[in-house]
């Protein structure tokens, strides 16, 4: 099994249609095929020194393997995606584990 958990900081001035958008185009993510666990989220309301609540959106995807990873990663939807969307993005970070 791998995780794939990306949290997305968007640009300061992305309106709320733009981050609308953005988040209905990471929706698309879940048809992808090798997809077996799709969590689309935004910051929980914990107030804790250690959890961090300053970025935008979080998507956290479950696949069976590496190869199945390595699908999504060419994937038209996701290759969509990033053609769309990079313009907002502040600072993207990525945490894969096995």
């Amino acid at each position: 099994m791998i995780a794939h958990h990306v949290l997305f900081w968007l640009k300061a001035d992305t309106t709320e249609a733009q981050k609308a958008a953005f988040r209905k185009s990471l929706g698309t993510l879940e048809q992808i095929e090798v997809v077996k666990t799709f969590h689309l989220g935004i910051p929980a309301p914990i107030e804790r020194a250690v959890v961090d609540v300053t970025y935008t959106f979080s998507l956290l995807l479950l696949f069976e393997d590496l190869a199945a990873h390595d699908v999504y990663q060419v994937h038209p939807l996701h290759k969509a995606f990033l053609d769309d969307f990079k313009i907002y993005f502040e600072k993207v970070i990525i945490y894969d584990a096995n």
